[in-house]
C-alpha cells in the first residue's frame, strides 16, 4: 500500500543504503561545504605543487551559503 513520507532530515551515513517503502522517485541532495588552502586538495600519482606562503581564511560572513528546503 503506498505510503506518503514527508521532509526527512539524515544528519550524517556512513556507508549505506536508506529505503522508504515503495518510492517512486529517489532524489538524494547533499550541500557541503570545504574551505583548503592552495594545492591541499591535490590528488594523483607524483604531484608537486609550488606555492610559497598560502593562507586561507575560513571566515564565512554569510549564515547560510546553500539552503536545502524539503524535497524541492
Amino acid at each position: 500500500m503506498p505510503s506518503i513520507v514527508g521532509p526527512i532530515k539524515i544528519v550524517s551515513v556512513s556507508g549505506g543504503v536508506v529505503n522508504f517503502g515503495d518510492s517512486f522517485y529517489v532524489a538524494p541532495k547533499e550541500s557541503t561545504k570545504t574551505n583548503a588552502g592552495s594545492g591541499s586538495l591535490n590528488t594523483g600519482d607524483f604531484t608537486c605543487t609550488n606555492n610559497g606562503v598560502s593562507s586561507t581564511n575560513p571566515f564565512d560572513p554569510d549564515i547560510n551559503d546553500q539552503n536545502l528546503t524539503a524535497n524541492a
